[in-house]
């Protein structure tokens, strides 16, 4: 072989490596691009109350759940529990006896409990609170970047609509339900709110 054609096919190697090595530092690193998709989705979630009646995908709810249970959690306990509602007549049950859960059109249902066995222990037992609704909002966020509309509606602490939710959900005294997310494919386009006030915060320097 000569020694041209030796040196060409070592610059080729070479160029091959360099390719690669700049191709998998730069999926690595994080981008500017991801960043403002992730702040743009954060800053254009809206609640969508009013829904079409497509279906959702199993894998899209299996998404959301993901989503909800990649929160943050104290001592990261995890004290949740999920139940998906895809039953037409037990959403409109839901929302006959419910009506603030906003269910009559949606697709499915996410119902975020708190599980009562897997809490801290004393005055740390509430954390649940927390850790249920930064999985809420998970939830809520993940579905807006599917392009899915939801909205959060309350349970917890309303007794009344705890004890409801209870019976027609079939949730054990040992779990209790923080709220339902209402969710499926959008009918209504409403714009996002700009919730932004500096009078609500404070800098301590």
């Amino acid at each position: 072989m000569k020694t041209s054609t030796i040196i060409m096919v070592v610059l080729a190697v070479a160029l091959v490596f360099a390719i690669i090595k700049i191709v998998t530092t730069k999926s690595a690193e994080p981008t500017a691009n991801n960043a403002d998709a992730v702040i743009n989705n954060i800053m254009t979630r809206t609640s969508i109350r009013s829904f079409t009646d497509e279906p959702l995908a199993d894998s899209q709810i299996e998404t959301l759940l993901r989503a909800g249970m990649a929160a943050p959690s104290a001592v990261n306990k995890q004290p949740w529990k999920f139940v998906v509602v895809k039953n037409k007549q037990l959403l409109r049950q839901i929302a006959d006896s419910l009506p603030n859960t906003r269910l009559t059109t949606a697709a499915c249902a996410i119902v975020v409990c708190g599980d009562m066995t897997k809490t801290l222990d004393g005055v740390g037992r509430d954390f649940w609170i927390h850790d249920c609704s930064a999985a809420t909002e998970n939830i809520l966020l993940a579905a807006h970047a599917l392009e899915l509309g939801a909205v959060w509606a309350g349970i917890f602490p309303n007794p009344d609509r705890v004890d409801k939710l209870r019976v027609l959900v079939d949730i054990p005294e040992t779990q209790i339900p923080l709220c339902v997310i209402a969710i499926g494919h959008p009918a209504e386009n409403p714009s996002p709110k700009d919730k932004w006030n500096p009078e609500n915060y404070r800098v301590i320097e």
